[in-house]
């Protein structure tokens, strides 16, 4: 991943250094970075809930070295810089906050001006190993131990070599501790903790075996045995676990020892799982204060499916596996409960990942089983332990099942919904807070153009890969939004680079003989149409044959595509009879704009069948909202049983309708009054209904777009994105009345700016608060909660090609007012 990219879902600064634009607001008040809203989207409180900002969101450059301070009004909250990505360099700032249901913090973060005052250490993350005596065979004979950032284990050490202090690196919160065996075994093991202080730095000094007997601070609490213990990887080799056991080389790193966030990583040099299978294997172990979780980044240097994460297969206990039936993007769990503590008592553990990285849960003789699969040779998930006999707490101790059952939801749904937050930079403020001009909305389109160029457009072609999604890129619909939002910026700012992307990346896709690579029509997914809409453009201009060959076969899609008996195409073969918000745009622009140019007599009324269906049956005749989607037959578990339709108003639905409304204009005939009328009276319908909704605070709009404040809603960028290109390009084709709505483009584009562009120290931006993904079926119900629960990102491309296109719009809309 690039830097940017990673730094796009909150991991990583970015490494260029050229000046900002804030630096000279920066100067005015050296000390002030950021404020911080934090609101709690769930019905339990968020007790000390960790909160990541790197370097790269705040503005600040890479490297940034200064000491940070975090305020809510009048009390200094502990801050720790931290290297997350664990690659050698500080990257960010992480602190914990209590957040009561229903609260929002306000958060103020500057230079630090008065010395934070001393804070108890929360965790630890070490590893130490004897020096001063000698190897006989396989035991290491007198010496003492010494703590080590980083060691390579040597040849001569296996398990119980006496070599390494309780034989692995250690990680610790106030609340649980855990072990790595740092040989063959490669088990996970459990220290169980009846005190909130360090103890990592004792445990073992007297002794291999002292650990497993009762002490004040605890004790080792899980017998290993033959399993990967708890949360534990390895591999599936269709019948059993294969450990992390034919291994050349291991070295530990501790990338982290904090008060707030402790951190080790594990080098695997030439693992074997099977005979046939060589990689390297680097896992990144993390823990914060308050909390029992350990989140692992397990990375392979070559693609290897069937990688697996595990607790141990204790007779006698409970499996615990969580909802299957979710969102990929959702968090769930399997786990275990029952007295299989080494002291009797009752303990927990489980393995906790997202729904879409869990691909079979299974078991074998020693373990309850995940298999994982992995995205870009990756995998993410944690683990966790909880003692009936650990540190009393806020959070505990778990005593029973159920309160472990409770425990894991709660810590399922904390992983899937973060913290909502708002954060405003003071880079930022200082170049958004300036008067809107026509040429100040072009520059913030160059500006989030050329960041992305930087960060990841080219690789958008066939062949790169989706850094966002961590897959390889296809030929949909985004693919065609954000090259389409170039062509509008190059029409009216021409730069070769712009123009040289749309050739590079649509180019890509299309063959000699008309093909169109990655492309299937018989999946009948109506999302590949709208990459179309970029190569129709492309033949109009170079009349190139091959791109003729490519729209006449998305066109044969659309003559072929399955249709409810309305007339409105299926939103895709696997999603039957259902007419989604979504669709409109991905298809129709593209029928129309290639009715217009390929036939003497377009069908219009071809093109006015899907608005017809969405504006009879979607809109709600009470508030002239539209519904997200409508199943004919009302089989779908999101559908209502009479009506057919989902239960919510998504705004990026919404915003998909309002921007297919103003293109399709663009490609119906003058001559079509009758029809264009039919498009102009929906787009006059809908435009004081989008209004209405328009917060009036902010001028952008809410996820559920009629839930303004609600629990764990939050304004939302990609609708907003695209409500103001609605705005902005009906005004300028003379659609809306501009003594009505100009104001409304103008509160918009400006509220676009304050809210949700982000300004970076090498000059770049970025846009924030998008929903990635909000779909229905497989897994997601349509429910409140749902739309809640769906991962929100920095710089998707639902959310940067309308912001680019927008601002063209605002550009030309303000140009025809000065």
């Amino acid at each position: 991943m690039t830097a940017a990219t990673l730094a796009a879902c909150g991991e990583k600064a970015a490494e260029t250094s050229a000046e900002p634009a804030a630096t000279a607001a920066q100067a005015e008040k050296p000390s002030a970075i950021a404020t911080l809203e934090l609101s709690n989207p769930s019905a339990f409180p968020r007790l000390d809930e960790a909160v990541y900002l790197s370097y790269y969101e705040l503005g600040l450059k890479a490297g940034f070295a200064a000491p940070i301070a975090v305020w809510s009004q009048a009390e200094q909250i502990p801050v720790q810089a931290i290297d997350k990505d664990a690659d050698g360099s500080k990257d960010g700032i992480i602190f914990t906050v209590d957040v009561a249901v229903d609260e929002t913090l306000k958060l103020r973060i500057a230079e630090a001006d008065v010395a934070a005052e001393a804070i108890a250490k929360r965790t630890q993350a070490e590893i130490s190993h004897k020096v001063g005596g000698e190897w006989v065979e396989r035991e290491y004979k007198g010496g003492s131990f010494q703590n080590v950032s980083t060691l390579s284990v040597p040849e001569a050490h296996t398990d119980h070599s006496y070599f390494i202090r309780y034989e692995g690196p250690g990680i610790e919160s106030d609340l649980v501790g855990y072990r790595v065996y740092l040989d063959w075994r490669n088990g996970f093991d459990i220290f169980g903790k009846q005190t909130s202080q360090p103890v990592l730095q004792n445990v073992g000094q007297d002794g291999f075996d002292s650990y497993h007997e009762p002490a004040d601070w605890g004790m080792d609490i899980l017998k290993v045995g033959s399993s990967v213990g708890v949360g534990g990887y390895g591999y599936w080799d269709g019948e059993k676990v294969i450990r992390v056991s034919d291994v050349q080389d291991w070295q530990a790193d501790i990338t982290e020892n904090g008060d707030l966030y402790s951190s080790f990583k594990i080098q695997y040099k030439g693992w074997k799982p099977t005979e046939d299978i060589q990689t390297d294997l680097t896992a990144v172990l993390s823990m914060h204060a308050g909390s029992r979780l350990v989140e692992v980044n397990a990375k392979t240097s070559e693609e290897l499916d069937n990688l697996i994460a595990g607790v141990v297969n204790h007779k006698g206990t409970d499996l615990i596996v969580g909802d299957m039936d979710i969102t990929g993007h959702a968090y769930t769990y399997i786990g275990t409960y029952g007295p299989q503590s080494l002291d009797g008592a009752n303990l927990g553990m489980a393995v906790l990942a997202k729904r879409k990285v869990i691909d079979e849960v299974t078991k074998d003789e020693h373990n309850q089983v995940a298999i994982l699969k992995p995205a870009g040779n990756e995998v993410q998930y944690y683990f966790v332990a909880a003692w009936a006999n650990e540190v009393e707490s806020e959070q505990g101790p778990i005593t029973t099942k159920a309160e472990f059952e409770t425990y894991l939801k709660q810590e399922a749904e904390k992983l899937t919904m973060p913290l909502r937050q708002r954060l405003t930079t003071a880079a930022s403020e200082a170049q958004t807070d300036q008067p809107l001009t026509a040429e100040v909305a072009l520059e913030w389109s160059k500006k989030l153009a050329d960041s992305e160029l930087e960060r990841k457009t080219l690789d958008y072609r066939f062949g790169g890969y989706d850094h966002i999604r961590k897959r390889p890129s296809y030929f949909e619909y985004t693919t065609g939004m954000v090259l389409q939002a170039y062509d509008e910026l190059n029409q009216v700012a021409p730069e070769a680079r712009y123009a040289d992307a749309v050739q590079t990346v649509m180019g890509s896709f299309v063959n000699e003989d008309g093909s169109i690579n990655g492309y299937v029509q018989e999946k009948y997914n109506i999302d590949s149409i709208r990459a179309g809409t970029m190569l129709l453009r492309l033949y109009e201009r170079n009349q190139d044959p091959s791109y003729k060959k490519a729209v006449d076969t998305l066109f044969e899609q659309l003559e072929h595509h399955p249709r409810t008996s309305q007339g409105a195409f299926w939103h895709k073969k696997r999603y039957p009879y259902q007419v989604w918000l979504d669709g409109v745009y991905m298809g129709i622009p593209f029928l129309a704009h290639y009715e217009q140019l390929m036939h003497d007599e377009p069908n219009v009324e071809e093109v006015l069948a899907e608005f017809k269906v969405v504006n009879e049956i979607l809109k709600d005749p009470e508030t002239g909202l539209f519904y997200h989607a409508w199943d004919e037959k009302r089989e779908q578990v999101w559908a209502d049983k009479e009506s057919g339709l989902s239960q919510y108003h998504w705004a990026r639905g919404m915003g998909w309708l309002a921007m297919a409304l103003v293109d399709v204009l663009d490609f119906i005939p003058q001559e079509n009054t009758e029809e264009r009328q039919y498009l102009l009276d929906m787009i006059a319908e809908i435009a004081p209904v989008i209004e209405k909704y328009q917060d009036p605070e902010t001028g952008t709009w809410w996820q559920i777009i009629d839930k303004p404040g609600k629990r764990a809603n939050y304004l939302e960028s990609t609708a907003s994105t695209m409500f103001t290109y609605f705005y902005a390009k009906a005004l300028n084709q003379g659609y809306l009345p501009k003594d009505q709505y100009l104001d409304t483009a103008k509160k918009a584009y400006q509220g676009l700016l304050d809210e949700f562009v982000q300004v970076h120290a090498d000059g770049t931006i970025s846009i924030t608060d998008m929903c990635q993904v909000a779909g229905l079926g497989y897994g997601r119900d349509g429910s409140y909660e749902y739309y809640m629960s769906e991962p929100i990102y920095d710089d998707d491309p639902k959310g940067t090609a309308p912001f680019i296109t927008s601002s063209v719009e605002m550009y030309k809309l303000l140009k025809s007012e000065s």
